[in-house]
């Protein structure tokens, strides 16, 4: 059990940003398409987090030419390069699965003043 236990330290990262239900958030994601890797930027509100330690995730939506679409990152994963927060909300719930079915300024969500 004790090189399981050291095997997940060695895998988690040092620097997770602080970022909580609601918030705008841009996540840059390492993209391997043959041979080539380049970094792709998703921006959207998370909805959602789960788990904990090396298994902890986060999902993210944002609305992309009219059709929603929604992202589940690892938070500890090495193909996710960054993560920035650039908006803090005011939210009472721990999951916002009820801005799916919102639609423009019914899916916003308060911002933290």
């Amino acid at each position: 059990m004790e090189k399981i236990q050291a095997f997940v330290n060695e895998q988690l990262k040092t620097e997770v940003p602080q970022f909580g239900i609601g918030d705008g958030v841009k996540v840059y994601i390492r993209i391997t398409e043959g041979e080539k890797t380049r970094t792709q930027m998703f921006e959207g509100t998370v909805i959602a987090r789960h788990g904990g330690g090396i298994s902890e995730t986060f999902t993210v939506r944002r609305v992309s030419y009219g059709v929603g679409v929604e992202k589940t990152f690892p938070i500890h994963s090495p193909n996710v390069e960054k993560i920035t927060v650039f908006r803090e909300a005011k939210v009472r719930r721990a999951k916002l699965y009820y801005l799916r079915d919102r639609v423009g300024k019914a899916a916003k969500v308060k911002e933290k003043v």
